[in-house]
């Protein structure tokens, strides 16, 4: 493979050493090797289709592009620091394996639309691959929550005691949150789907190349409209990061619950030892290490959503060298979702409950004050006095040690007389989680009605 530059015509000095090696980019932008290529196989049949290439000139650009790949796939290519970039060493070793047609490859087009190119195309597959893997992940949390609908936990706001819920409508939310994210990459991938391919350097190209054709071999929804927004914009690297913290958010406060709840003052939930390591001088630890890391690796690319923002903040158009940055940040987010996404996957359906621990605590902080409330207003009483009634039932439990359902009917009708035998069927955590019987309520029936609906909207999407 000949290592003199594609560019070199206009220059008369060598580049610097270590300038060649700071701007060089081969180094990460290989892994877009196939994409590269499929760009370029669409390129050189469009060419041949305008009447701008030979269809002798296409069949050898197309054997010698299919060649080079497998030499890639099976790691017999040699890649070059000295050619820069992906887009280069593959064209530099097509030339050397076909002769001239290889230089003919990059007619009506420039690396500028190429790179745009082929982040569209690898990204566009690896959104398909992410929404794969959240739909696993949404299937193994029906899967808990089907099997826990009756198990009851304490619901928390500020992160105490509230009311309780099931830990099956507990799994319900987080399905929620996936399910936007899941959407949300979905009308993601209507803008990555574009294809800049024809905008040449920023101004278009004089050949008459029919951008049509390769977007439809391509399988892109259509051309871009504008060459100078075509090879600048990285908009669509944002949104996906963007996307993806919101994803990586929804992650980390899973992972949060999930280290609060299999802690010893908890106790609600057991992680798998499989996803526990154990600490190097305290035997008895077993650290949910990898719902914390996944924690981690949230801020991880929440940063690369901050470098990708400030990375285009000042850019001028068209294309700028900044330009090249751009990649390392969209990888490395796209590694690490696939990962934290991967591992919780296969941890969620390995996730045992306590149920005696949850109703223990749920017992605890008068759960059940707000369907007492409830209780009253039922019976004709105003809620802000009903409100009122129930804080001073509850001061009593305090001073008693008690729950509400602890109380005695006598005790309860002395602070209203509308109490009658009945209200300990929703004094109970049964009957309070078994009131919320409407849709996005936590009653056990509607929880199994959601998770129907559920499974029912991925076999459509």
């Amino acid at each position: 493979m000949t290592e003199k530059k594609l560019w070199s015509g206009r220059f008369n000095q060598p580049t610097d050493s270590f300038v060649e090696a700071f701007t060089a980019s081969v180094e990460f932008d290989q892994r877009l090797y196939h994409y590269d290529i499929q760009g370029s196989l669409a390129h050189a049949r469009m060419l041949c289709r305008s009447g701008i290439i030979s269809q002798d000139e296409q069949d050898a650009i197309v054997a010698g592009l299919q060649r080079i790949e497998a030499r890639i796939s099976r790691g017999e290519f040699e890649w070059s620091v000295a050619l820069e970039d992906v887009h280069m060493n593959i064209e530099s070793a097509l030339t050397a394996d076909i002769g001239e047609a290889g230089k003919k490859l990059h007619t009506g087009r420039s690396r500028n639309d190429q790179v745009a190119t082929d982040i569209r195309l690898w990204l566009r597959d690896e959104i398909e691959g992410i929404r794969r893997q959240l739909l696993k992940l949404q299937l193994a949390l029906l899967d808990v929550a089907e099997r826990e609908c009756d198990t009851i936990l304490p619901g928390f706001t500020h992160l105490q005691t509230a009311q309780p819920v099931t830990f099956g409508h507990h799994m319900m939310a987080w399905f929620e949150m996936l399910q936007r994210d899941r959407e949300r990459l979905s009308d993601c991938n209507r803008r990555v789907n574009v294809m800049p391919l024809g905008a040449a350097a920023l101004a278009g190209t004089t050949y008459l190349i029919d951008r049509h054709y390769t977007a439809q071999l391509l399988g892109f929804e259509r051309p871009s409209e504008n060459s100078l927004d075509s090879v600048s914009d990285r908009d669509f690297a944002i949104e996906f990061t963007a996307a993806a913290s919101i994803l990586m958010m929804h992650l980390s406060r899973m992972s949060e619950e999930l280290i609060i709840w299999s802690s010893a003052q908890f106790g609600f939930v057991e992680l798998s030892d499989s996803f526990c390591t154990g600490s190097s001088i305290m035997p008895q630890k077993k650290n949910p290490d990898v719902p914390e890391l996944v924690r981690g690796k949230s801020g991880r690319i929440f940063g690369h959503l901050i470098s990708l923002l400030t990375l285009m903040k000042g850019q001028p158009l068209a294309y700028n060298k900044d330009n090249q940055e751009d990649k390392e940040p969209l990888f490395d987010s796209v590694d690490n979702l696939k990962g934290s996404l991967k591992v919780f996957t296969d941890m969620i359906p390995a996730l045992s409950c306590r149920p005696e621990r949850m109703r223990a605590a749920a017992m605890q902080g008068f759960s059940t004050a707000t369907d007492l409330a409830d209780y009253l207003v039922r019976q004709g009483i105003a809620f802000r006095d009903a409100h009122e009634t129930v804080g001073k039932a509850v001061a009593l439990c305090v001073e008693k040690k008690c729950d509400l359902s602890e109380l005695s009917l006598q005790e309860l009708r002395g602070f209203s007389p509308v109490i009658g035998q009945d209200v300990f069927d929703v004094l109970t955590l049964e009957g309070s989680v078994a009131a919320r019987n409407h849709i996005g309520g936590t009653a056990p029936g509607q929880v199994r009605q959601a998770i129907a609906r559920a499974r029912q909207m991925l076999e459509k999407n």
